[in-house]
């Protein structure tokens, strides 16, 4: 693989990392309120939605290749956002 696809798909791993955070976020509220039935087809489609958008992703940037640093590096933005939200909500407390 050419060294400028694999820097962009480490790129767009890791900034998917933070997404993926703020979506999940966002998702544990619609998780806390409602029936049970909806709280399962929210997670569900939820799922879902976000393997096809960092599938889809992967797919324009360098044909769908996954790499194990790739999962790497969206796990280390994800990690990344946990650490910066989590130091953000102690300091308001």
């Amino acid at each position: 693989m050419i060294l400028k696809i694999q820097i962009l798909s480490l790129v767009y791993s890791f900034c998917f990392g933070i997404v993926f955070f703020i979506l999940l976020e966002i998702n544990y509220r619609f998780l806390y309120e409602g029936k049970i039935v909806y709280r399962i087809i929210i997670s569900f489609l939820f799922v879902i939605f976000i393997s096809l958008l960092y599938f889809w992703g992967l797919m324009k940037i360098n044909n769908g290749i996954v790499h194990i640093y790739f999962l790497l590096l969206l796990f280390t933005g994800y990690l990344l956002s946990f650490v910066i939200y989590r130091r953000i909500n102690c300091k308001k407390k």
